[in-house]
């Protein structure tokens, strides 16, 4: 892997984990982990670390999840397997709103 493929890792999985850390109810926050798993299952597990928790607005923490997973591509992630986790970030979201 190389170093912008972790932090770009980093930076969604970092992201993704504070949505659901900030998340507004129970079954949100289980959907934004179930989305944070998928894209470790991506990685096949092998994951770097989490960044120190980011304290942003969800709709910052969003963008910067939605960033670097797209920025995944470039890096020969299967491009389905990552609209797969944005579907289910965006799933998250709507439960997060409700």
């Amino acid at each position: 892997m190389l170093l912008a493929h972790a932090i770009a890792l980093a930076q969604a999985r970092s992201a993704i984990a504070a949505l659901a850390d900030h998340a507004t109810t129970s079954d949100a926050a289980v959907e934004y982990e179930r989305a944070l798993l998928q894209l470790d299952w991506t990685h096949h597990d092998i994951t770097p670390g989490i960044t120190p928790l980011l304290d942003d607005p969800s709709d910052v923490l969003l963008g910067i999840a939605e960033t670097a997973i797209d920025q995944l591509c470039d890096f020969g992630v299967d491009a389905l397997e990552l609209e797969l986790v944005l579907s289910m970030l965006d799933a998250a979201r709507q439960k997060d709103h409700c």
